[in-house]
């Protein structure tokens, strides 16, 4: 299901669920409930998803604490690579409906040519991480760092639902993040603020090994959902969020109506379905 579906399958679905609601907000991060399909393997919840809730307050006194960190004593992140990372290894080949979030820092450029070398790495370091923190926090995986952006993704399980709300909660949360958590820190050094412009997409994915060596061959993702959420995302203004057709037509009701339709101008979008020939739907959520 690359991004052309037809949303009435996932419509259906949301009607079935609309008294149902428990995605999770900032203030809320659930535990585990995907329904993941019993032919993938998934051993993620175990090593990194906390049971514990996380109020707004304390994420963002972590964020803070470990952004001070990494500007006074050169703190290090742990990886959030090694749940993908075993997670893709299990399932070469299968193909995996997913959400793919892809959110990029704004005016790195500038900010490069700008600030000494060691500060610039500090920053965009500590940037990727603590999104990659949040993905986690909202039961997602983190594919990879591609210079100042981060790709991740959420497997769409026998919840569609739970998935979609959890990406886009999960996007809106790492606007929150960079606003309240990282910016602060940074004014006390002189440092420019940061913000990201986030987009997301909705598809078929397959897991890909580049070579023949099980545990130590590159792996990665592809399909056409990881192409479009980039360019989703290109599209973005800075802190803002844009989600492709394929994931709001999986989202809860109260979420869909947090959702604007992008109104295009002359060319400035031009992807259409492959099913519909129609210009391919995308919403501001938020």
């Amino acid at each position: 299901m690359d991004s052309n579906n037809s949303a009435s399958a996932s419509e259906a679905s949301n009607d079935d669920a609309q008294n149902d609601y428990s995605g999770p907000v900032l203030d809320e991060m659930s535990e585990n409930g995907n329904g993941h399909s019993k032919a993938l393997t998934d051993t993620r919840l175990s090593k990194h998803i906390s049971k514990k809730t996380l109020d707004s307050a304390t994420l963002i006194r972590m964020v803070q604490e470990r952004v001070w960190k990494a500007l006074k004593t050169g703190y290090e992140y742990s990886t959030p690579f090694d749940e993908s990372d075993e997670f893709l290894r299990n399932n070469v080949c299968e193909q995996i409906e997913m959400i793919v979030v892809y959110v990029d820092l704004v005016g790195s450029t500038k900010m490069t040519l700008e600030m000494p070398p060691e500060k610039m790495a500090i920053i965009i370091s500590s940037f990727a991480q603590e999104m990659a923190h949040v993905i986690r926090q909202y039961e997602g995986y983190v594919l990879k760092f591609v210079g100042d952006a981060v790709i991740g993704y959420f497997i769409i399980g026998t919840d569609p639902i739970k998935s979609a709300d959890n990406a886009v909660n999960c996007a809106k949360s790492m606007i929150t993040v960079i606003q309240d958590g990282i910016n602060p820190i940074l004014y006390q050094y002189d440092y420019p603020e940061l913000m990201a412009k986030v987009g997301m997409d909705a598809g078929i994915g397959i897991v890909v090994r580049y070579g023949s060596d099980i545990r130590r061959s590159h792996v990665d993702l592809m399909g056409p959902m990881m192409n479009i959420a980039a360019k989703i995302q290109d599209k973005a203004e800075p802190n803002h969020v844009l989600i492709g057709s394929d994931v709001y037509v999986k989202l809860h009701s109260d979420l869909q109506k947090l959702c604007s339709p992008v109104v295009w101008k002359n060319d400035e979008w031009s992807y259409r379905s492959r099913i519909t020939n129609k210009i391919y739907a995308v919403y501001e959520f938020g």
